[in-house]
Protein backbone atom coordinates (compact mmCIF):
# COMPACT_ATOMS: atom_id res chain seq x y z
CA UNK A 1 0.00 0.00 0.00
CA UNK A 2 1.43 3.05 -0.76
CA UNK A 3 1.79 6.09 1.12
CA UNK A 4 -0.87 9.32 0.42
CA UNK A 5 0.72 11.28 -2.57
CA UNK A 6 2.95 8.65 -3.90
CA UNK A 7 2.82 6.92 -7.31
CA UNK A 8 4.83 4.01 -8.09
CA UNK A 9 6.67 4.55 -11.14
CA UNK A 10 9.15 3.22 -13.53
CA UNK A 11 11.78 5.00 -15.31
CA UNK A 12 13.72 3.70 -18.17
CA UNK A 13 16.78 5.70 -19.84
CA UNK A 14 18.38 4.74 -22.99
CA UNK A 15 21.58 6.38 -24.11
CA UNK A 16 24.31 5.77 -26.22
CA UNK A 17 26.32 3.68 -23.86
CA UNK A 18 24.05 2.33 -21.36
CA UNK A 19 20.67 1.57 -20.80
CA UNK A 20 19.55 2.12 -16.66
CA UNK A 21 16.24 1.41 -14.83
CA UNK A 22 14.97 3.53 -11.80
CA UNK A 23 11.76 2.00 -9.94
CA UNK A 24 10.23 4.29 -7.01
CA UNK A 25 8.18 5.52 -4.50
CA UNK A 26 7.49 9.21 -5.70
CA UNK A 27 5.68 12.19 -4.35
CA UNK A 28 6.26 15.30 -6.80
CA UNK A 29 4.48 17.64 -4.19
CA UNK A 30 7.25 17.16 -1.54
CA UNK A 31 10.04 16.52 -3.91
CA UNK A 32 10.31 12.87 -1.89
CA UNK A 33 11.85 10.24 -4.11
CA UNK A 34 12.03 6.47 -2.40
CA UNK A 35 14.33 4.38 -4.29
CA UNK A 36 13.12 0.90 -4.79
CA UNK A 37 15.52 -0.75 -7.82
CA UNK A 38 18.30 1.57 -9.55
CA UNK A 39 20.42 -0.80 -11.82
CA UNK A 40 22.47 -0.04 -15.26
CA UNK A 41 23.72 -2.28 -18.46
CA UNK A 42 26.28 -1.36 -20.73
CA UNK A 43 24.82 -2.16 -24.41
CA UNK A 44 26.63 0.30 -26.63
CA UNK A 45 23.59 0.90 -28.75
CA UNK A 46 25.17 3.82 -30.13
CA UNK A 47 28.20 1.34 -31.51
CA UNK A 48 29.68 2.96 -35.00
CA UNK A 49 26.41 5.13 -35.23
CA UNK A 50 28.65 8.52 -35.82
CA UNK A 51 29.85 6.65 -39.01
CA UNK A 52 27.35 4.46 -40.37
CA UNK A 53 24.12 6.46 -39.42
CA UNK A 54 22.40 2.90 -38.26
CA UNK A 55 21.91 0.93 -35.21
CA UNK A 56 24.24 -2.32 -35.10
CA UNK A 57 22.02 -5.44 -35.02
CA UNK A 58 24.78 -6.70 -32.46
CA UNK A 59 24.05 -3.43 -30.40
CA UNK A 60 19.80 -3.73 -30.83
CA UNK A 61 20.07 -7.38 -29.38
CA UNK A 62 22.14 -5.97 -26.12
CA UNK A 63 19.56 -3.62 -25.21
CA UNK A 64 16.51 -5.98 -26.37
CA UNK A 65 18.01 -8.59 -23.77
CA UNK A 66 18.46 -5.73 -21.07
CA UNK A 67 14.92 -4.51 -21.58
CA UNK A 68 13.72 -8.19 -20.96
CA UNK A 69 15.45 -8.11 -17.74
CA UNK A 70 14.49 -4.39 -16.66
CA UNK A 71 10.50 -5.72 -17.68
CA UNK A 72 10.72 -8.98 -15.29
CA UNK A 73 11.99 -5.90 -12.61
CA UNK A 74 8.96 -3.64 -13.17
CA UNK A 75 6.50 -6.80 -12.71
CA UNK A 76 8.23 -7.90 -9.46
CA UNK A 77 8.08 -4.21 -8.03
CA UNK A 78 4.43 -3.63 -9.01
CA UNK A 79 5.30 -0.30 -11.18
CA UNK A 80 2.05 0.36 -13.51
CA UNK A 81 3.68 3.37 -14.44
CA UNK A 82 6.41 3.31 -16.97
CA UNK A 83 8.51 5.40 -19.04
CA UNK A 84 11.08 4.59 -21.76
CA UNK A 85 13.36 7.99 -22.68
CA UNK A 86 15.62 7.62 -25.86
CA UNK A 87 18.40 10.02 -26.23
CA UNK A 88 20.98 10.25 -28.49
CA UNK A 89 22.09 7.45 -30.63
CA UNK A 90 17.99 6.65 -31.37
CA UNK A 91 17.65 10.11 -32.83
CA UNK A 92 20.69 9.82 -34.89
CA UNK A 93 19.93 6.48 -36.83
CA UNK A 94 18.34 5.61 -40.04
CA UNK A 95 16.76 2.14 -38.47
CA UNK A 96 15.26 3.62 -35.05
CA UNK A 97 11.91 1.73 -36.04
CA UNK A 98 13.63 -1.55 -35.20
CA UNK A 99 14.33 -0.10 -32.04
CA UNK A 100 10.91 1.40 -31.14
CA UNK A 101 9.40 -1.67 -32.24
CA UNK A 102 11.50 -3.84 -30.65
CA UNK A 103 11.04 -1.70 -27.62
CA UNK A 104 7.39 -1.86 -27.14
CA UNK A 105 7.03 -5.97 -27.77
CA UNK A 106 8.83 -6.49 -24.66
CA UNK A 107 8.16 -3.64 -22.84
CA UNK A 108 4.61 -2.89 -23.95
CA UNK A 109 5.61 1.35 -23.87
CA UNK A 110 6.83 3.17 -27.05
CA UNK A 111 10.51 4.55 -26.58
CA UNK A 112 10.23 8.10 -26.36
CA UNK A 113 13.13 9.74 -28.53
CA UNK A 114 12.95 12.98 -27.05
CA UNK A 115 15.03 16.00 -27.73
CA UNK A 116 18.35 17.31 -26.66
CA UNK A 117 16.66 20.45 -24.74
CA UNK A 118 14.23 17.86 -23.53
CA UNK A 119 16.81 15.54 -22.04
CA UNK A 120 18.51 18.32 -20.36
CA UNK A 121 15.52 19.51 -18.75
CA UNK A 122 14.72 16.30 -17.27
CA UNK A 123 18.61 16.22 -16.09
CA UNK A 124 18.35 19.38 -14.59
CA UNK A 125 15.00 18.56 -12.47
CA UNK A 126 16.62 15.33 -11.29
CA UNK A 127 19.97 16.77 -10.56
CA UNK A 128 18.39 19.59 -8.29
CA UNK A 129 15.46 18.69 -7.09
CA UNK A 130 17.12 17.50 -3.84
CA UNK A 131 19.47 21.02 -3.65
CA UNK A 132 16.53 23.35 -3.07
CA UNK A 133 17.16 24.97 0.20
CA UNK A 134 21.25 24.49 0.36
CA UNK A 135 23.29 27.85 1.34
CA UNK A 136 26.16 26.02 0.35
CA UNK A 137 25.68 25.68 -3.27
CA UNK A 138 25.70 29.18 -5.24
CA UNK A 139 22.81 29.61 -7.66
CA UNK A 140 22.66 30.01 -10.71
CA UNK A 141 23.05 26.12 -10.91
CA UNK A 142 24.65 24.98 -14.21
CA UNK A 143 24.21 20.68 -14.94
CA UNK A 144 26.28 19.25 -17.61
CA UNK A 145 24.89 15.71 -18.57
CA UNK A 146 28.01 14.01 -20.26
CA UNK A 147 26.65 11.26 -21.87
CA UNK A 148 28.02 8.79 -24.96
CA UNK A 149 26.99 10.70 -27.67
CA UNK A 150 25.71 14.12 -26.52
CA UNK A 151 26.53 16.69 -23.46
CA UNK A 152 23.53 18.31 -22.02
CA UNK A 153 24.15 21.88 -20.61
CA UNK A 154 21.32 23.66 -18.80
CA UNK A 155 21.45 26.67 -16.46
CA UNK A 156 18.66 27.58 -14.11
CA UNK A 157 17.60 28.33 -10.09
CA UNK A 158 15.01 26.89 -9.34
CA UNK A 159 13.20 26.35 -13.13
CA UNK A 160 15.48 26.18 -16.44
CA UNK A 161 16.51 29.24 -17.95
CA UNK A 162 18.64 28.46 -20.97
CA UNK A 163 19.46 24.20 -22.39
CA UNK A 164 22.04 22.98 -25.08
CA UNK A 165 22.56 19.78 -26.33
CA UNK A 166 26.07 19.23 -28.31
CA UNK A 167 27.66 16.12 -29.94
CA UNK A 168 30.79 15.76 -27.75
CA UNK A 169 29.55 12.35 -25.80
CA UNK A 170 32.24 9.95 -24.35
CA UNK A 171 31.47 7.28 -27.12
CA UNK A 172 31.07 9.69 -30.13
CA UNK A 173 34.43 11.42 -29.11
CA UNK A 174 36.61 8.23 -28.55
CA UNK A 175 35.20 6.53 -31.99
CA UNK A 176 36.15 9.43 -33.98
CA UNK A 177 39.08 10.58 -32.49
CA UNK A 178 40.58 7.58 -31.01
CA UNK A 179 40.06 4.36 -33.11
CA UNK A 180 42.22 3.29 -35.46
CA UNK A 181 41.84 0.30 -37.91
CA UNK A 182 38.90 -0.72 -35.48
CA UNK A 183 40.93 -0.28 -32.19
CA UNK A 184 41.09 1.83 -29.29
CA UNK A 185 44.93 3.59 -29.73
CA UNK A 186 46.32 1.78 -26.39
CA UNK A 187 47.48 4.95 -25.07
CA UNK A 188 46.06 8.03 -27.54
CA UNK A 189 48.67 9.89 -29.24
CA UNK A 190 49.06 13.48 -28.19
CA UNK A 191 48.13 14.64 -31.61
CA UNK A 192 44.32 12.62 -30.79
CA UNK A 193 44.02 14.07 -27.91
CA UNK A 194 44.61 17.94 -29.16
CA UNK A 195 42.25 16.50 -32.30
CA UNK A 196 39.51 15.47 -29.84
CA UNK A 197 39.73 18.74 -27.29
CA UNK A 198 40.19 21.09 -30.27
CA UNK A 199 36.23 18.95 -31.24
CA UNK A 200 35.29 19.62 -27.81
CA UNK A 201 36.16 23.21 -27.80
CA UNK A 202 34.29 23.67 -31.06
CA UNK A 203 31.14 22.54 -29.06
CA UNK A 204 31.52 23.87 -25.89
CA UNK A 205 31.57 27.83 -28.46
CA UNK A 206 28.05 26.23 -29.48
CA UNK A 207 26.79 25.73 -26.17
CA UNK A 208 27.87 29.19 -25.38
CA UNK A 209 25.58 30.24 -27.68
CA UNK A 210 22.84 29.56 -26.20
CA UNK A 211 23.65 28.81 -22.30
CA UNK A 212 25.45 31.59 -20.31
CA UNK A 213 28.31 29.05 -19.08
CA UNK A 214 30.08 31.54 -17.14
CA UNK A 215 27.62 32.92 -14.82
CA UNK A 216 26.97 29.56 -13.21
CA UNK A 217 27.47 29.77 -9.24
CA UNK A 218 27.94 26.35 -8.40
CA UNK A 219 28.94 23.84 -11.43
CA UNK A 220 27.06 20.25 -11.33
CA UNK A 221 28.20 16.84 -13.40
CA UNK A 222 26.11 13.87 -14.26
CA UNK A 223 26.47 10.33 -15.19
CA UNK A 224 29.34 7.78 -15.47
CA UNK A 225 32.38 9.83 -16.69
CA UNK A 226 31.58 12.35 -14.51
CA UNK A 227 30.77 9.86 -11.35
CA UNK A 228 33.79 7.76 -12.64
CA UNK A 229 36.41 10.41 -11.91
CA UNK A 230 34.84 10.81 -8.48
CA UNK A 231 35.44 7.42 -7.81
CA UNK A 232 39.40 7.68 -8.74
CA UNK A 233 39.65 11.01 -6.55
CA UNK A 234 38.37 9.40 -3.94
CA UNK A 235 40.64 6.39 -4.45
CA UNK A 236 37.47 4.09 -3.74
CA UNK A 237 38.11 -0.21 -3.46
CA UNK A 238 34.99 -0.38 -5.35
CA UNK A 239 31.91 1.47 -7.26
CA UNK A 240 30.32 3.44 -4.37
CA UNK A 241 27.39 5.29 -5.23
CA UNK A 242 26.89 6.51 -1.26
CA UNK A 243 30.34 8.05 -1.84
CA UNK A 244 29.90 9.60 -4.93
CA UNK A 245 26.71 11.46 -4.78
CA UNK A 246 27.13 15.24 -3.56
CA UNK A 247 31.08 14.87 -3.58
CA UNK A 248 33.08 17.50 -5.14
CA UNK A 249 36.12 17.13 -6.82
CA UNK A 250 38.28 20.14 -7.31
CA UNK A 251 39.11 21.11 -10.87
CA UNK A 252 43.17 20.44 -10.23
CA UNK A 253 42.05 16.62 -9.15
CA UNK A 254 40.16 16.77 -12.52
CA UNK A 255 43.30 17.85 -14.33
CA UNK A 256 45.56 15.25 -13.16
CA UNK A 257 43.23 11.81 -13.25
CA UNK A 258 42.38 13.19 -17.24
CA UNK A 259 46.09 13.41 -17.88
CA UNK A 260 46.98 10.47 -16.07
CA UNK A 261 43.59 8.25 -18.01
CA UNK A 262 45.09 9.57 -21.10
CA UNK A 263 48.32 8.37 -20.81
CA UNK A 264 47.42 5.17 -19.21
CA UNK A 265 46.86 1.84 -21.25
CA UNK A 266 43.63 -0.33 -21.70
CA UNK A 267 45.06 -2.77 -18.74
CA UNK A 268 46.31 0.30 -16.42
CA UNK A 269 42.67 1.60 -16.90
CA UNK A 270 40.73 -1.38 -16.28
CA UNK A 271 42.88 -2.59 -12.91
CA UNK A 272 41.22 0.97 -11.46
CA UNK A 273 39.36 -0.70 -8.55
CA UNK A 274 36.27 1.43 -9.09
CA UNK A 275 35.95 1.36 -12.91
CA UNK A 276 33.41 -0.12 -14.66
CA UNK A 277 34.64 -2.78 -17.36
CA UNK A 278 32.22 -1.22 -19.93
CA UNK A 279 33.94 2.28 -19.30
CA UNK A 280 37.61 1.73 -20.01
CA UNK A 281 37.78 2.79 -23.09
CA UNK A 282 36.05 5.66 -23.45
CA UNK A 283 36.57 7.22 -19.66
CA UNK A 284 39.49 9.17 -21.37
CA UNK A 285 37.33 11.16 -23.47
CA UNK A 286 34.91 11.40 -21.15
CA UNK A 287 36.94 13.11 -18.36
CA UNK A 288 38.46 15.80 -21.01
CA UNK A 289 34.96 16.57 -21.97
CA UNK A 290 34.51 17.41 -17.98
CA UNK A 291 37.88 19.22 -17.42
CA UNK A 292 37.16 21.36 -20.80
CA UNK A 293 34.11 22.24 -19.26
CA UNK A 294 35.65 23.53 -16.19
CA UNK A 295 38.09 25.82 -17.95
CA UNK A 296 35.95 27.42 -20.36
CA UNK A 297 33.32 28.03 -17.31
CA UNK A 298 36.03 28.48 -14.80
CA UNK A 299 34.48 26.35 -12.12
CA UNK A 300 36.89 25.65 -9.45
CA UNK A 301 35.11 22.09 -8.11
CA UNK A 302 32.14 20.31 -10.00
CA UNK A 303 29.77 18.64 -7.62
CA UNK A 304 28.74 14.96 -8.24
CA UNK A 305 25.18 13.67 -8.92
CA UNK A 306 23.91 10.39 -9.13
CA UNK A 307 20.70 11.73 -9.35
CA UNK A 308 20.12 12.75 -13.19
CA UNK A 309 17.56 12.08 -15.90
CA UNK A 310 16.20 8.71 -14.58
CA UNK A 311 15.13 10.75 -11.21
CA UNK A 312 13.61 13.27 -13.43
CA UNK A 313 11.74 11.13 -15.52
CA UNK A 314 10.72 9.52 -12.25
CA UNK A 315 9.47 12.87 -11.23
CA UNK A 316 7.80 14.13 -14.47
CA UNK A 317 5.51 10.35 -14.46
CA UNK A 318 4.38 10.79 -10.64
CA UNK A 319 3.66 14.40 -11.17
CA UNK A 320 1.49 13.51 -14.56
CA UNK A 321 -0.14 11.50 -12.78
CA UNK A 322 -0.78 13.49 -9.47
CA UNK A 323 -2.83 15.59 -12.10
CA UNK A 324 -4.53 13.37 -13.73
CA UNK A 325 -5.78 11.53 -10.25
Amino acid sequence: MLDDGFSRVAAIDCGTNSIRLLVADVNPATGELRELDRRMTIVRLGQGVDKTGMLAPEALERTFAACREYAEVIREKGADKVRFVATSASRDASNREDFVRGVLDILGVEPEVITGDEEAELSFTGATKELTGRDDLAKPYLVVDIGGGSTEFVVGDDQVRAARSVDIGCVRMTERHLVRDGKVTDPPTPEQVAAMRADIEEALDLAAKTVPLREAGTLVGLAGSVTTVSSIAQNLPEYDTEAIHHSRVSYDRVREITESLLKSTHAERAAIPSMHPGRVDVIGAGALVLLSIMERTGATEVVVSEHDILDGIAFGIATKAAEEA
